[in-house]
């Protein structure tokens, strides 16, 4: 696997506003040591962006589909892009 970063933008649908999604990323993604930002959004989805490597990223999605527990988690839909850089240490967008 070596240095080899991947981007993903992943949108949560379901009840995933004031549960305390955007915390259980943070602190999920934070540990994983992924770079990136959340935001809840005006039609009630979570938006989530990440970079790191392939396989953490992965385990957050998984993480993604499941979600704190008062959330539930319709769907989740996932696009992938090439990395940038220029993400912060994951945190809250605004």
């Amino acid at each position: 696997m070596g240095s080899e970063v991947v981007r993903v933008r992943a949108v949560v649908h379901g009840r995933v506003q004031m549960v305390g999604f955007r915390a259980f990323v943070i602190r999920h993604a934070g540990d994983a040591g992924l770079a990136g930002t959340v935001r809840n959004e005006p039609d009630g989805t979570v938006e989530i962006l990440l970079e790191g490597p392939p396989y953490r990223v992965e385990r957050m999605l998984d993480l993604l589909r499941e979600g704190p527990s008062h959330a539930r988690v319709d769907r989740v839909d996932i696009e992938y892009a090439a990395p940038t850089g220029s993400l912060p240490a994951m945190m809250v967008a605004s």
